[in-house]
């Protein structure tokens, strides 16, 4: 289990001349093994420009190596911004995340059926001459945004139960009991080349931005994580809660959490709508 998360939790991301256009943060964040399992493989980053979380896939040999290896390149890649405020690049997480594939298969060379990992988050880019956000996913960990008492899942999960959704043999709020919810189709690691999902948007003001792995909402319904959301605390205390109400209601797997709050957003238009057209990328290791 790897834990990076700056001592700072706020952050205002302006690109150089443009201080009208000014996207602040503030973040916490949150994990708790869970009640079954002996081993935390879940792995998390909260630094400025980028949050995010990878879920070491259960019963694969390695997979807290391979959830460390996600979040450890992601924040590499961060850290290397902050000349430039952590405004990170467009192509800045497949870049990444590719980096982290190659440092998974050096890990586990020689590991039967080798090793992987879910990865999903957020990062900070320019686009459209303003900072915004950037969501990525690989596997079914996943992002939401909680805008005006309204929770909406922005990833779409990599999953074979999401695929019966997709295709209409299987109702949307009977996946999460499905006796094969824990397959998942895309991963991060495996010697595959990743490829990973993004959406572009601009948030609004007041927008609240949740990453999780599956440990939180296979215990909660979407109902009472909007209301855990929705109560009124700050990230780092509504991290916890979250977290606490999983590991209550079983606790059946590793359990993590980043809560992100948009205290101020350029006022561009479109912002606070719907994210741009997901890109599928792949890159070549």
């Amino acid at each position: 289990m790897t834990e990076i998360v700056s001592r700072r939790r706020t952050k205002a991301f302006a690109l150089p001349d443009r201080d009208d256009h000014v996207l602040e943060l503030a973040w916490g964040a949150a994990t708790d093994v869970g009640l079954r399992r002996s081993v935390n493989e879940d792995s998390l980053v909260a630094v400025p420009g980028v949050f995010a979380v990878a879920d070491g896939l259960g019963g694969h040999s390695a997979g807290d190596v391979a959830s460390d290896a996600a979040v450890s390149r992601l924040a590499q890649k961060a850290r290397s911004r902050q000349r430039r405020g952590a405004i990170m690049a467009a192509q800045d997480v497949v870049d990444a995340l590719v980096a982290a594939s190659e440092d998974i298969a050096t890990a586990t060379h020689g590991v039967a059926y080798g090793s992987g990992t879910t990865v999903t988050g957020i990062a900070i880019v320019e686009h459209e001459s303003a900072p915004a956000i950037q969501v990525f996913n690989l596997g079914d960990s996943r992002v939401y945004r909680f805008q005006d008492h309204v929770l909406e899942q922005l990833t779409h999960d990599h999953s074979y139960v999401q695929e019966l959704v997709d295709t209409g043999q299987l109702a949307a709020e009977d996946a999460e009991l499905h006796p094969d919810a824990n397959i998942i189709t895309r991963a991060l690691g495996f010697g595959e080349v990743p490829e990973i999902d993004r959406w572009t948007l601009h948030p609004a003001e007041g927008t609240r931005i949740l990453i999780c792995s599956d440990g939180l909402t296979r215990e909660l319904t979407n109902s009472t994580i909007g209301v855990l959301l929705g109560v009124g605390t700050g990230p780092d205390e509504t991290a916890r809660s979250l977290v606490n109400a999983a590991v209550g209601a079983g606790g059946r797997d590793n359990v993590t959490v980043v809560v992100i709050d948009v205290l101020a957003a350029p006022r561009v238009p479109g912002a606070g709508g719907p994210p741009e057209r997901a890109l599928a990328d792949t890159g070549a290791v």
